[in-house]
């Protein structure tokens, strides 16, 4: 008997404290600076972004490139990861492309979306479910003319009280055509986390 009070005296106390824990979500400002921790974030994201852009559309050969209202087709190749973390590498690249895009200056053909155009051509073409004279005609895509690609390494030290971590973002623009380099920029990002010590 008395260890069946017990054990629901014990339940009783456990489902107070999980009454008594409420869990509280807030939006948040989506351009606020993120400092959790020294991972890379939303604002190094935000940072490489912003600062790739307004590179590349400051560059005087660019400049001079878009000057007469010609819009450049690139594509993005994919973003390598040099680092220890796993970092979804496409969340920058979709960020430059987006403001790339809204600059008004840029085209864009999507490398990504690729199997899946010429999943939707087969479609058209060959499972007779669709009028032939209402098909899109093959062989019309637009070829780029540059590629976008780059690379985001990191160097960490730490020891019992600090963790420095050191990032850097390298992104080049290549001709497709001749293979040349036209434009390189980088983006340097450090994030130093200290542990504070009770009594200190």
């Amino acid at each position: 008997m008395f260890i069946k009070k017990t054990a629901l005296t014990l339940s009783a106390i456990a489902a107070l404290g999980l009454g008594g824990c409420a869990t509280q979500v807030q939006y948040g400002d989506a351009n606020g600076v993120e400092t959790v921790n020294t991972d890379f974030g939303s604002t190094d994201l935000q940072l490489i972004a912003s600062h790739m852009v307004d590179s590349l559309l400051a560059f005087p050969p660019i400049q001079r490139m878009t000057a007469s209202g010609v819009r450049p087709i690139l594509f993005v190749d994919t973003i390598k990861n040099q680092t220890m973390e796993h970092i979804d590498t496409s969340a920058i690249t979709d960020s430059i492309m987006t403001k790339l895009l809204g600059s008004g200056q840029f085209r864009f053909v999507d490398m990504t979306a690729m199997a899946a155009l010429r999943k939707q051509l087969d479609y058209q073409h060959n499972s007779g479910m669709v009028d032939e004279s209402k098909a899109v005609a093959m062989g019309q895509q637009i070829g780029a003319q540059y590629m976008l690609y780059g690379n985001l390494m990191d160097i960490t030290k730490q020891n019992s009280s600090v963790r420095d971590v050191f990032y850097k973002f390298t992104m080049k623009m290549t001709n497709v055509r001749t293979g040349e380099v036209i434009w390189e920029s980088e983006k340097q990002i450090r994030k130093v986390q200290k542990r504070s010590w009770f009594g200190m």
